[in-house]
């Protein structure tokens, strides 16, 4: 419980907030509260397997920097990804001012969503890229030796030898779902995507800046090496995430209030949930609960991909994590029975 002393005092302020906001708006006291609590659970269900890599990148890190990445981070994401990053969104497409895209909120909550909705494509496109390589990174990586299944990821980590193989499925991909979108949102989705693919490509390589010389081309641990390389990898990866999370949100409610109290209690318990699973070494306890968090975040990708020219429902995208989550801890909780029987 040590862990989530923040998240349950982050909710006790969010939830006090909310009954003050619904007191004083027609949704009411009770409605607003239900509503909050309602996206904090779909902010979890969404983000569980974030949490999950998360907490392979911050073990690696000291505990200056996972103390950055739950109170800098977390306004970053809350505030930056769940409140602001809408509102340029907003503001870009519509070419009013940030103050104007503000008011809209607050006012004609409807027709900011209309405007949000309308941005869809591109960041749908830009998000599922950008975790389509997480995905494919993972899985296509030559010196993986863990394997969920087995002579499938055997083959698929011998195709990592091949240099950027992962990167060249991506835009295989981005050109793909080309034939899928309406002419007028192609350009969009080729733009967006190419940005995810950059953004990917970038991060990954803040390692050359941390490098120790005299290492030369060794391999180098980056995050240890570097809390700041790590620090922003996350900050990418929630923002990723957060796609998903605030275009949902929107079907449930458009007070835009509500949904960044609700999805900043959702977005504070993953913060908790990635510390405990470092503190707790739950990734050596459970080998293949890495396996199932990529391969969650790998459909992930493609639904929100999908998701540019067909409807996909906020639930199904929710179960479909959880899902592969509990079976990659069940075969986890298998392979050691396995193994204490054997011994």
């Amino acid at each position: 419980m040590r862990d989530f002393r923040y998240s349950f005092l982050v909710t006790a302020i969010c939830l006090g907030l909310a009954a003050w906001w619904g007191a004083h708006t027609a949704d009411g006291l009770w409605a607003a509260l239900l509503i909050t609590v309602i996206l904090g659970i779909l902010e979890v269900s969404l983000s569980f397997d974030n949490a999950v890599v998360n907490a392979r990148v911050l073990r690696d890190m000291d505990e200056w920097w996972r103390q950055m990445f739950l109170t800098v981070g977390i306004l970053i994401a809350v505030f930056g990804m769940r409140l602001v990053f809408p509102i340029v969104i907003v503001a870009v497409a519509t070419g009013l001012g940030s103050l104007e895209v503000i008011d809209m909120a607050l006012q004609s909550p409807k027709e900011y969503s209309r405007h949000l909705m309308e941005s869809h494509v591109p960041i749908a496109a830009f998000g599922g890229m950008f975790l389509l390589l997480v995905f494919l990174n993972f899985l296509i990586d030559a010196d993986k030796h863990t394997h969920w299944f087995g002579p499938l990821e055997r083959r698929l980590s011998a195709v990592g030898r091949a240099d950027s193989v992962n990167v060249g499925l991506a835009i295989l991909a981005l050109l793909t779902l080309q034939g899928f979108l309406p002419a007028e949102s192609r350009m969009d989705a080729l733009v967006a995507g190419a940005w995810g693919i950059l953004l990917y490509v970038g991060v990954g390589s803040l390692d050359v800046f941390f490098e120790n010389p005299e290492e030369g081309e060794a391999a180098v641990q980056t995050v240890r090496r570097s809390g700041a390389a790590g620090f922003i990898y996350l900050e990418v990866l929630d923002a990723s995430f957060s796609f998903d999370g605030v275009i949902g949100a929107f079907a449930i409610t458009q007070d835009v209030v509500i949904i960044m109290l609700g999805l900043a209690i959702g977005a504070m318990f993953v913060r908790s949930m990635t510390v405990h699973l470092v503190n707790r070494g739950t990734l050596d306890k459970f080998i293949y609960l890495e396996h199932g968090a990529h391969y969650a975040i790998g459909i992930l990708a493609v639904l929100m991909l999908v998701s540019t020219f067909h409807h996909i429902p906020e639930v199904f995208t929710g179960l479909a994590g959880v899902v592969l989550i509990a079976l990659s801890i069940w075969s986890s909780i298998l392979h050691r029975r396995r193994e204490a029987a054997s011994a």
